[in-house]
């Protein structure tokens, strides 16, 4: 027992100062991206449905992905937005990524089963701000509440998605 607590009190800074850190790049990164109410825009998936943000996160909150095929940290988050999709609202783009048939190999081979808008030549990225991948942006009746980026763990984006 008293190993643990010595563990414990060893750690504990360290872990939190990994969360202030983590919190200030997430403040810093997303100073150039939208705030309040989400950006009305014309969005299409690769699978051709119209998507409107404000009016899908009205009911429940939506989860935007904004993540490349040629992400290394999407790698591990795109397991857990994947695994959300199911029960979840979730609406990701791929940004740079190719052509959409391209971005629709990418999801049949990694077996994901969200849809994807196709952001190819990064405009829609750039029109969010958009600085570092992956990104995820919580839409809540139209309005953003939450911004984070980089890697993620489930519980984390549940928690944000329960917040919201």
């Amino acid at each position: 027992m008293a190993t643990a607590r010595f563990w414990l009190r060893e750690i504990l800074p360290y872990i939190m100062m990994f969360m202030v850190i983590s919190f200030a790049v997430d403040l810093w990164r997303s100073q150039d991206m939208p705030s309040g109410k989400v950006p009305s825009q014309q969005l299409v998936t690769i699978k051709n449905q119209d998507i409107d943000l404000a009016a899908l996160s009205q009911d429940k909150p939506v989860l935007v992905y904004f993540w490349a095929t040629w992400c290394g940290a999407c790698k591990f988050v795109t397991p857990t937005v994947n695994w959300l999709s199911g029960d979840h609202q979730v609406v990701t783009v791929a940004i740079t990524s190719g052509s959409d048939e391209r971005v629709k190999r990418y999801l049949e081979g990694h077996d994901l089963q969200f849809d994807a808008i196709n952001d190819e030549r990064g405009l829609l990225a750039s029109a969010w701000g958009i600085q570092a991948t992956p990104t995820i942006v919580i839409i809540n009746k139209g309005e953003i509440t939450s911004i984070t980026t980089g890697i993620s763990t489930p519980p984390g984006l549940l928690a944000r998605l329960w917040l919201s």
